[in-house]
């Protein structure tokens, strides 16, 4: 049974890092550098609004001559975002993800947003997950098990 959403954010830290829409994306990007994010949540009246990445900071600012601090994150921030529930798998994240080719995996309940997955994340528990499964294999095969 593969892991749930649930249990991998137990195992890691609960820090939501998210900036408003209407905060400049000089300072959006400075935070990102400072917690060693690839990505913030962008939170409006407590609400997912959107999210905001490196990724679109060089294709949205850099790429197109724009001023970091003169640039709104609202202006750049991708709007349609993709998020999932806490009682989904590991696995159909993973399959979420890579269909959308996304990163960062917001996690939201009851209209709360509980955490994000990174891809990191997602890897790191299938790994972990498949290791389990070879050393029980290994075990019953030598019967140790």
């Amino acid at each position: 049974m593969s892991t749930t959403i649930r249990q991998l954010l137990e195992g890691k830290d609960h820090q939501i890092y998210s900036v408003s829409p209407d905060d400049m994306v000089f300072d959006a990007i400075k935070l990102m550098s400072e917690v060693g994010v690839g990505a913030l949540l962008v939170i409006e009246n407590n609400r997912l609004a959107g999210i905001i990445s490196e990724r679109d900071y060089t294709r949205k600012v850099i790429l197109q001559n724009r001023s970091s601090r003169d640039t709104p994150v609202r202006s750049i921030m991708t709007e349609k975002v993709i998020f999932m529930g806490p009682d989904k798998t590991v696995d159909e994240c993973m399959v979420l993800m890579s269909k959308h080719n996304i990163r960062h995996m917001p996690i939201v309940e009851n209209g709360v947003t509980v955490g994000v997955v990174t891809v990191m994340d997602v890897m790191k528990n299938i790994i972990m997950e498949k290791e389990f499964i070879i050393h029980q294999l290994e075990n019953y095969i030598s019967g140790a098990g």
